[in-house]
């Protein structure tokens, strides 16, 4: 569910939360908005603070005093410390400024629903002998229990939907770590060596120039 009160912005966002699968509501009233979370339970709320009326922090507080396990990602221009701060001790997951980069929205909204099948996908990815089960975030290596880090689970899902595809570092950057930019580190070849001892055999490869796909086992 996105809550904001601006319709150029709610459109925008809406589409592109669109074209990546999610099922979308909208709303651009903060009473109406909180009315119909509560209700409908959406699996994330992207909620603006600036609005008339019932404001965003407002809405926050009233999603998690009745459900305090909502996931709420706060994308708002009031982005000073002081604002982050308490919307984060108030129970919000995440907080993006605006203005902001649709890229990163994108991977923070699926590093959000980790574990939550979008529209029109399954529990499952698989394989060869790799299952990803997307809900318990648990990885079975031939039937047996692999144990990841969060980090290791999401780089190993943008690998295995390629089906034997390369992803670009930088394609990784974005959907693993949610950067539009490259740091300047070795965060993705260090994530890839710790995934590679976890596995058997060579099932991360390096694609020249590239940069890395699974194959099954």
């Amino acid at each position: 569910m996105l809550i904001d009160d601006e319709p150029e912005m709610v459109r925008f966002i809406h589409r592109a939360l669109e074209n990546e699968g999610h099922c979308v509501v909208t709303s651009t009233d903060g009473a109406e908005g909180l009315s119909r979370a509560l209700t409908e339970r959406p699996d994330l709320v992207v909620l603006d603070l600036l609005m008339p009326g019932v404001n965003g922090q407002a809405v926050l507080g009233g999603l998690i005093a009745h459900n305090p396990d909502q996931k709420v990602l706060v994308l708002s221009a009031a982005a000073d410390v002081q604002t982050r701060v308490e919307c984060l001790e108030r129970g919000a997951v995440d907080f993006m400024p605006k203005p902001f980069s649709v890229r990163e929205l994108l991977a923070r909204v699926r590093t959000r629903l980790r574990g939550v099948p979008v529209a029109g996908t399954q529990d499952l990815v698989r394989l060869g002998g790799l299952t990803l089960d997307l809900r318990r975030c648990e990885l079975r290596v031939r039937g047996r229990v692999c144990e990841l880090t969060h980090r290791e689970f999401l780089l190993l899902q943008c690998l295995m939907r390629r089906e034997g595809g390369a992803c670009s570092r930088a394609e990784l950057l974005s959907e693993v770590w949610g950067y539009d930019f490259d740091p300047g580190t070795n965060v993705v070849d260090a994530c890839v060596a710790r995934l590679r001892s976890k596995l058997p055999g060579d099932v991360v490869r390096t694609v020249r120039n590239v940069g890395y796909r699974v194959q099954a086992v």
